[in-house]
């Protein structure tokens, strides 16, 4: 019998390249216990696959987008995770305050922020830093992965590349300045607690509140 959320499930090819050296990383960053938020989940893969490896915490999905929070959802049933992990919570990180429910305000711990800020206007990045510092306990993790240039200079040819595309597709997407977002979050307090280069040319920040 075939599975009827089969057509809802999105597959992004990049989640599999990686997924497992994210998750490596935070393996030494993630809390614990408690909530953690994922900003903009897409397809719901790397939701699922965080959840099924670190299954002390509760990871609390998002999107703005209903095809990728049906994704999302679709996932979650297909894995059998729904007692374990919350549907997808329908979050524009621009529309602030966070809609978040309160379950998830009591015991949030970390936010994640995969492959968002490339693709969204530079007020996207200001409204994660700004809100994740707002909500986040003490001592907490927000951690971002993505291209970034450093000292205003691409890494790479095919980050320079990408970089061209995603303009031409919207004027106000672009590889973000690592420098810019460690700015952002310092005049928030939240301090660089260490960066990691990953494979294809990504970095994984990972702030900290005080």
């Amino acid at each position: 019998m075939s599975d009827p959320y089969d057509s809802d499930r999105l597959f992004f090819p990049a989640t599999q390249r990686n997924v497992g050296p994210i998750g490596d990383v935070l393996s030494t960053v993630l809390p614990r216990s408690g909530v953690v938020l994922e900003l903009a989940s897409g397809s719901g893969e790397h939701a699922i696959a965080f959840q099924q490896r670190f299954p002390f915490i509760t990871w609390q999905p998002s999107d703005p987008e209903a095809l990728h929070r049906r994704s999302i959802n679709a996932w979650i049933d297909h894995k059998g995770l729904n007692r374990r992990m919350p549907t997808a919570l329908n979050l524009n990180v621009l529309q602030r305050p966070w809609p978040l429910p309160s379950a998830t305000l009591q015991s949030l711990s970390a936010v994640v922020c995969i492959n968002l800020l490339h693709i969204s206007p530079p007020e996207c990045s200001q409204a994660v830093i700004e809100e994740a510092a707002k909500l986040l306990p003490r001592e907490a993790p927000l951690i971002i992965y993505g291209p970034f240039k450093q000292n205003g200079v691409h890494t790479s040819a095919s980050n320079a590349s990408f970089d061209s595309s995603l303009r031409q597709r919207d004027q106000r997407w672009g590889i973000r300045d690592q420098e810019w977002i460690e700015q952002l979050a310092d005049q928030q307090g939240l301090k660089l607690i260490d960066w990691h280069q990953m494979p294809a040319n990504n970095v994984t920040i990972v702030l900290r509140t005080p």
